[in-house]
């Protein structure tokens, strides 16, 4: 099994597959360092989670032609647009016409200033509307970034829609973006970001009450050092654990709509993404999967895969896009972090919570696997009783063969590592612990502190 080229995405892995006010956790989220907690981290660096999901903190904002809306799950929304935008489709070649409103965050300074950020939200965009997510940072020479584009969302594909994008050849000299990643160029100069904001701008066509809805908008800004190995952890609370996750896997749709990457040997993302969702409970409609060939089995993934196709990227791997898809599913949140080591997933597992990984190893560094690749998702799903990790890998050829047991050291150094070798001895990136978290928009106070403990509120 092999994979394709993938765009840059800094010090993180390319995600590539192989061949509400009560809410307890919708509040600011502090930095917590890779040394603390139980267990090692990936390094001795800081990763900081920052949301804005609760109305007072939605209040907080700026807001142009927005207004803010409070309920069960407080978001944001479209009020009288300032003013009209054409925007011309790069991916359909259409010039139209779209009223627009925004919102501008309170400016994040951070803890421990950072070489990434990763923005995530969760939002509806209804036929006819979409959104745009932008960061400006603040280095600590003091100078700003520009307004950097971090994706162009729609829930959907209709006729007349956009299609969904990241944009690519943004950069200052001195921090660029790489499909969903906003890095330092040269971290060994000491360059950091201090601080960043957020800014949404909300679309819909002219002259109708449409509306998106943000419910959530967060960043996860890290500072993670170059490694090749991770110090090992031992066993913890989710030893003997594991939680019953549905299995799917993507080698089933090899060759099923090209046109979403190349078919199902590439949809490991949204296939992890989809086993996520339906543990929660959820799973596309049948009027939604109206369009799905009917002789192929199971047609969710392939919706999730239409659903999550980045058009600039060409592929399913955007992780902001995958965390965005997850939480147009009635009552789930999503966001994308970085964990610190196995026992932050044991945790999260241990609370009832499974989480989707990104690794790349060579085939004889995950004993088991009987493949390689530059980037690869799959579930963690549970431990064994002396802590190997139980994943639901979705590069197996069949659904009953997904459910695989890896090597804990193995599988801990595969994903925390930040740097590796491929097969031709050259040095490539790993992914420092990335991962996407789907959750309850009302979890159990259980699943709350452990959410918390790992940095998300």
């Amino acid at each position: 099994m092999t994979s394709r080229p993938t765009p840059r995405r800094a010090v993180l892995t390319a995600a590539l597959a192989v061949a509400a006010a009560a809410s307890p956790f919708a509040s600011a989220t502090p930095a917590f360092a890779g040394a603390s907690g139980s267990g090692p981290g990936p390094a001795e660096g800081a990763v900081d989670h920052r949301a804005w999901a609760t109305f007072p903190q939605w209040s907080a904002g700026r807001g142009a032609g927005t207004r803010v809306i409070g309920g069960t799950r407080p978001g944001l929304v479209m009020g009288d647009p300032i003013g009209t935008h054409e925007y011309r489709d790069p991916h359909t070649g259409t010039t139209a016409a779209w009223e627009y409103a925004t919102w501008l965050s309170p400016v994040r300074t951070l803890p421990a200033p950072a070489t990434e950020v990763v923005v995530s939200f969760n939002a509806r965009t209804p036929a006819g509307t979409w959104l745009q997510t932008e960061l400006r940072g603040t280095y600590t020479d003091r100078t700003r970034t520009p307004w950097y584009v971090m994706g162009r969302w729609t829930s959907g594909d209709a006729a007349g829609d956009i299609r969904r994008t990241s944009v690519d050849g943004q950069g200052d000299g001195k921090s660029s973006v790489s499909t969903d990643t906003l890095a330092v160029d040269n971290p060994a100069s000491g360059l950091r970001l201090a601080s960043y904001e957020l800014r949404l701008t909300l679309y819909r066509r002219p002259g109708t009450r449409l509306t998106p809805t943000i419910w959530r908008l967060g960043a996860m800004a890290s500072d993670i050092p170059d490694r090749f190995t991770v110090p090992a952890s031992r066993p913890g609370e989710g030893a003997g654990h594991r939680l019953r996750v549905p299995r799917y896997s993507q080698e089933i749709h090899k060759g099923q709509y090209p046109e979403y990457d190349n078919g199902g040997e590439a949809w490991c993302s949204p296939t992890s993404s989809q086993m996520v969702i339906e543990y929660w409970g959820h799973r596309p409609s049948r009027e939604d999967l109206a369009w799905v060939d009917p002789a192929y089995a199971d047609p969710q993934v392939c919706h999730a895969a239409r659903h999550t196709y980045d058009n600039q990227y060409k592929g399913c791997g955007n992780w902001p896009f995958n965390a965005a898809y997850a939480a147009t599913y009635p009552d789930l949140q999503a966001v994308v972090t970085r964990l610190r080591s196995l026992n932050d997933a044991e945790r999260l597992v241990r609370a009832g919570i499974p989480l989707i990984t990104s690794q790349s190893f060579l085939a004889s560094e995950l004993e088991g696997a009987g493949y390689g690749t530059a980037g690869h998702l799959m579930c963690v799903v549970g431990f064994t009783e002396s802590g190997d990790v139980v994943a639901n890998d979705p590069a197996s050829p069949s659904n009953a063969a997904v459910e695989r047991v890896y090597r804990r050291r193995q599988f801990e150094n595969i994903w925390l590592r930040t740097k590796r070798h491929n097969a031709q001895g050259e040095v490539r990136n790993g992914s420092g612990g990335i991962c996407y978290l789907y959750f309850p928009l009302r979890p159990t106070t259980r699943q709350a502190r452990a959410l918390a403990s790992v940095g998300v509120r």
